[in-house]
């Protein structure tokens, strides 16, 4: 009598996924179509206007051609230079009063949870508001003019310096911390000799940063009222002028691109 052949085994097939994580992705892809389908429900495209959109950028850049270039010594550069003064102060003021919110905000400075949760509150409302409604607001205060829009910009900056200023502080290193604590150096001592050149590196690179942000943001305030060029771009589509149109966008465009090199620049040398 012959020995049974041994059993062979079924073939493996090997899945990336369980069948539940599957399922789960399958239910997060048909959630995410739904939400394009209403959304694009909601925001009532109408096809006609898209056919039409081609000729009417086309017939948009007849007109904006030839640039006015005459039309900048008189009529943009002093907004220009009103657009580099807001964000720079703008983004000075942001910093004198991040700093203190962001020390606040770092718990290992600061231990106090609900001192440090205040402090995020602070950064959160800061940023959750756009700069265009910080400058709405300040525009009814003060009026209209680039006080508004220096403000608008600090108060929109807040936020991001000092959220990135205290993440940077949490993450410094303890060794050099607890060397100053154990001489008993005061708390100032160990902020600016233990805690400072640690983060002085993602302290400029912050600053730097946000004042790139900002030249792009205060370039679009003038738009309701807060000084900068955006007043000089909005006077010119209010009277249709658009080779004048043509000229503002080449300026901040020029400008936009110069702080970005400069920018660089610094950081290169700075860091």
């Amino acid at each position: 009598m012959s020995a049974a052949a041994p059993a062979v085994p079924a073939p493996r097939s090997w899945r990336r996924f369980t069948p539940a994580q599957r399922l789960a992705r399958f239910a997060v892809y048909l959630v995410m179509v739904a939400a394009i389908v209403v959304s694009i429900r909601h925001v009532e495209v109408i096809p006609e206007f898209l056919y039409d959109a081609p000729e009417q950028v086309r017939d948009l850049l007849t007109r904006m051609w030839p640039i006015d270039y005459a039309h900048y010594p008189e009529g943009i550069h002093d907004a220009l230079v009103d657009t580099l003064h807001i964000a720079t102060l703008g983004t000075i003021l942001a910093v004198v009063m991040a700093l203190p919110v962001g020390v606040l905000a770092a718990h290992n400075i600061v231990p106090s949870t609900p001192v440090n949760l205040v402090a995020k509150l602070i950064l959160v409302s800061s940023r959750s508001v756009n700069s265009l409604v910080w400058a709405l607001l300040f525009v009814a205060v003060f009026g209209p003019g680039p006080l508004a829009g220096t403000l608008a910009i600090a108060f929109r900056s807040i936020g991001f310096v000092g959220k990135l200023f205290g993440e940077a502080l949490e993450e410094s290193n303890r060794g050099s911390i607890e060397a100053l604590e154990a001489v008993g150096a005061p708390w100032l001592s160990i902020l600016s000799k233990g805690y400072w050149p640690q983060v002085q590196p993602a302290f400029w690179s912050i600053v730097l940063f946000r004042w790139d942000i900002n030249v792009r943001e205060s370039a679009v305030l003038g738009l309701v009222g807060a000084g900068g060029i955006g007043m000089a771009l909005d006077t010119a589509l209010n009277l249709f002028q658009w080779t004048r149109v043509a000229m503002v966008l080449l300026a901040i465009f020029i400008v936009v691109v110069a702080a970005e090199v400069a920018v660089t620049a610094i950081r290169k040398r700075v860091l």
